[in-house]
């Protein structure tokens, strides 16, 4: 079956993506194939999920 969410060759830019929602949207679009932009006030938390 044909990937119907291959985001390859995408950047998305996620803002609140540390926690929550954002944080979710930010692992699926990348597990599909996106570049993605994360944002937070904190830069700690942003390097917490990039590692993840």
């Amino acid at each position: 079956m044909e990937n119907l969410f291959d985001l390859s060759g995408k950047v998305a830019v996620v803002t609140g993506s540390t926690k929550g929602i954002g944080r979710a949207i930010a692992e699926q679009m990348a597990r599909h194939g996106a570049e993605v932009v994360i944002s937070s006030r904190k830069a700690d938390a942003c390097g917490e999920v990039a590692q993840a």
